[in-house]
């Protein structure tokens, strides 16, 4: 018995868009859509106006650091009230303290009151929401969908979005700052997320009853940590994201300095370089939407993490402006597929009473590991340099792919019943597969 290519991981350019086709997830699309060019507009302005103030590429780290560090310590206990508390509320306050906090930037900025410790502590403020914000939204992507195999398509085109976002709005950023300055970045992104909110206000969303738990607070979070940790698929793939985001992400920290200094830009090469990762990671996202569920996402994972090392690799030496160009697109399409990839798995094989602490590891994993990258890359790049920082940083993440690639086979093994239980796999199919000597293609793909 073979398993036709159509039959399971098939790429469907015409369902691109299917999701879209449920309500609340279309609301939710448009008002983020809006949102988050808002917010990349805000993430490139906010180091570029560091580095403006100050000249210096620790404070670069410091301020990366401060913004990511809440991300870390305060997520795992915020999955666990994510788990307790309605996903829908908490993402409604996490909007408005986040549009609090941009315009609060912007004032600093446009009165002439803007001092580094301010970008500092608002920068902690931030990370404290996002801790929050983050996995009730992952967790609230798969309610907005009545299908589950519709689920992948979702989060992929949440990615898309955000992607999109990203490489609009770095470009954006460049000409403000150019011609405007950075206070009018933090205003236009302050006016941005009244649309996200206005499109939660707009939807109509039925959430599982949240069971009342008697449970303290840090038993709820031991369980949640023993059952992520304990499963050997969500352990290597948080493992990996880990790894990647602690030494391959903090590449984001010092791109003012390689447009500046390296590529000798401005403002709008930045954005450019930015941008041009946007590609790379929209090109990703909708590559994923098009495949018509998660079957062979798992060998996707190590493949695309490779990439995102090599590109690293090869940016560090690179001091063309045309060759980091197409260089930051192949990396920011390896950082995306193994992201969303990841996303896309664990939240299919999670349970559903745990899925925002697993999330919330997820979120520790992909943002929280970022400000000790982001303050060792500071360090590193005054000590030995911006070019050999950003080498270290690639040669690690080929290695940590190379690793789970070795483990691919027992992480495969360990999902298929799950696939099966899903129906994702179905059971004469899986029969087959445990009996029949001449197929090749792992369970998964």
């Amino acid at each position: 018995m073979r398993i036709s290519k159509n039959q399971n991981n098939e790429t469907n350019f015409h369902g691109i868009f299917r999701s879209l086709q449920y309500r609340n997830y279309r609301l939710f699309f448009s008002g983020q859509s809006i949102s988050l060019v808002g917010t990349w507009i805000q993430r490139i302005a906010t180091p570029w106006l560091v580095y403006h103030l100050s000249g210096s590429v620790f404070l670069l780290g410091v301020v990366g650091f401060a913004g990511q560090i809440p991300t870390f310590l305060i997520s795992p206990f915020a999955g666990v009230l994510t788990d307790r508390w309605n996903k829908y509320h908490i993402l409604i306050v996490t909007q408005i303290l986040a549009m609090i906090q941009a315009l609060v930037l912007a004032f600093l900025y446009l009165t002439g009151t803007i001092e580094i410790w301010h970008i500092v502590v608002l920068s902690v403020i931030l990370g404290i929401v996002n801790a929050f914000d983050v996995p009730a939204r992952q967790s609230l992507v798969i309610n907005m969908v009545d299908k589950k195999e519709d689920l992948g398509n979702a989060i992929a085109l949440n990615s898309s979005m955000v992607n999109g976002a990203r490489l609009l709005g770095p470009s954006i950023a460049g000409l403000l700052i150019a011609f405007a300055g950075e206070g009018y970045c933090f205003l236009i992104n302050g006016f941005s997320y009244l649309f996200v909110l206005l499109f939660l206000f707009l939807m109509k969303i039925k959430l599982p009853e949240v069971k009342k738990k008697e449970n303290h607070i840090l038993k709820e979070f031991m369980e949640g940590f023993r059952y992520t940790f304990g499963s050997l698929p969500i352990r290597y793939m948080i493992l990996l994201l880990a790894l990647v985001s602690l030494m391959g992400m903090p590449y984001t920290v010092l791109m003012p300095v390689v447009a500046k200094e390296i590529l000798h830009g401005g403002p709008h090469t930045f954005g450019f370089l930015m941008g041009a990762s946007g590609i790379g990671a929209l090109s990703g996202a909708l590559y994923l939407a098009s495949r018509k569920n998660v079957l062979g996402l798992g060998r996707i994972i190590p493949m695309a993490a490779a990439t995102f090392g090599i590109g690293l690799v090869a940016f560090s030496f690179s001091g063309i402006f045309l060759i980091s160009m197409i260089l930051m697109i192949i990396i920011g399409l390896g950082m995306m597929l193994q992201m969303a990839s990841s996303n896309t798995i664990l939240q299919t094989i999670v349970d559903d009473d745990k899925r925002g602490r697993v999330m919330s590891f997820y979120t520790m994993a992909f943002m929280g590991t970022a400000p000790f990258g982001s303050f060792m890359a500071g360090t590193l790049a005054k000590t030995i340099g911006v070019q050999y920082t950003i080498l270290m940083g690639g040669i690690t993440c080929i290695l940590g792919a190379l690793i789970f690639a070795r483990k691919l086979p027992e992480i495969r093994k360990a999902i298929h019943p799950v696939y099966v239980k899903l129906g994702y796999i179905p059971k004469e199919i899986s029969s087959g597969i445990q009996s029949a000597t001449e197929i090749t293609v792992p369970p998964e793909e």
